[in-house]
């Protein structure tokens, strides 16, 4: 039975980044040994979209938040640099920061319905 979901982020500044979802982003995390940082994250959801491209797939990751506009403003207090201005796609209001080596975290505040249990997200 699957009991829950371990994402990868592949970075050449793993330490930077590690801190970064630590004392940035606040998430709490287990020491796997040497400094291997395991993260909690938030309840997560899965959605499958069609390639149109006719490659071979791809996947993403965003983190959700129930106010992109306070998000944003929380997280520029703290230094956070944002790539791309707040849009609104019609499915949520989406925005994305920078990790620390130059790569890309979307945020968004979903205005679909969620799949999250117990979540006044949708």
């Amino acid at each position: 039975m699957i009991t829950g979901t371990h994402a990868l982020i592949y970075t050449p500044q793993a330490d930077a980044v590690r801190a970064f979802f630590r004392d940035v982003l606040g998430l709490s995390h287990v020491d796997a040994g040497q400094g291997w940082l395991i993260f909690t994250l938030p309840p997560a959801e899965l959605g499958i979209h069609p390639e149109e491209d006719g490659g071979h797939g791809t996947h993403e990751l965003y983190f959700m938040c129930d106010d992109v506009d306070a998000t944003v403003r929380e997280l520029t207090a703290k230094g956070v640099e944002f790539t791309r201005p707040i849009t609104d796609q019609g499915w949520g209001r989406v925005t994305a920061l920078r990790l620390p080596g130059g790569m890309e975290l979307g945020i968004y505040e979903p205005r679909h319905p969620t799949a999250l249990p117990d979540t006044d997200m949708a």
